[in-house]
């Protein structure tokens, strides 16, 4: 099993509520030339969890931060015009990704950080402060 310390949290960047799932994710990755996917979970709209790169392996998501995170992605992250972001997350996906988080976290001990993308890319994925809604879960 490889060593993971952190988790990042992304958006599909797609208007909100409109549906996409995995094998969206997938096809546009696979289109852009990833071997697969590049996130390891994909929050739905209405708040399931779809496991997608398999943990042990390394996530293609976010340049020089692949080799030791988990990468989550919710659909979403777009007003409706697909062109400014938002916060677009429904409550069952704040729900799913907190208990997703969680259960990482007691899975996985070594992870001491909890990461939106825009974090280490000029990008405003995943469109919330990662920082104020999921931190506390470190504490």
């Amino acid at each position: 099993m490889r060593y993971i310390d952190e988790i990042i949290i992304h958006c599909s960047a797609t208007s909100e509520e409109k549906e996409f799932t995995i094998e969206d994710i997938d096809r546009w990755h696979r289109e852009r030339g990833f071997d697969c996917i590049g996130y390891h979970f994909v929050v739905l709209r209405d708040g399931r969890v779809q496991n997608g790169r398999p943990i042990e392996k390394i996530g293609a998501h976010t340049k020089d931060h692949n080799s030791e995170t988990i990468a989550i992605c919710y659909i979403g992250g777009l007003q409706a015009d697909g062109k400014i972001a938002k916060d677009t997350r429904t409550s069952e996906q704040k729900t799913a990704l907190m208990t997703l988080c969680k259960d990482l976290l007691e899975n996985y001990p070594s992870i001491r950080k909890i990461s939106g993308h825009n974090e280490y890319a000029a990008k405003a994925c995943p469109s919330f402060d990662v920082r104020s809604d999921l931190l506390g879960m470190l504490v």
